[in-house]
């Protein structure tokens, strides 16, 4: 099983859609909101270089947006 942290804000719209969707799917993810986790809002810019949510790390690979094809590709669905 993959290790995937979403990293996200209460406010956008993108980040719920790909909580929902990784929970449909019953996929195990770590969140991680960068509203209100000053380390985790660094990390996520420094693995990913962007400032915007939601983005997903699933393992060492990183995707910036809510990116349905790649996620399903990256983990095999």
């Amino acid at each position: 099983m993959a290790n995937i942290k979403v990293f996200s804000t209460p406010t956008c719209p993108y980040c719920v859609r790909l909580k929902n969707y990784l929970n449909e799917k019953n996929i195990p993810f770590e969140h991680i909101d960068v509203a209100g986790d000053q380390a985790g809002l660094q990390y996520m810019i420094t693995v990913s270089g962007q400032m915007g949510v939601p983005v997903i790390m699933i393992d060492d690979y990183v995707i910036v947006g809510f990116d349905k094809d790649k996620i399903d590709a990256k983990l095999g669905l």
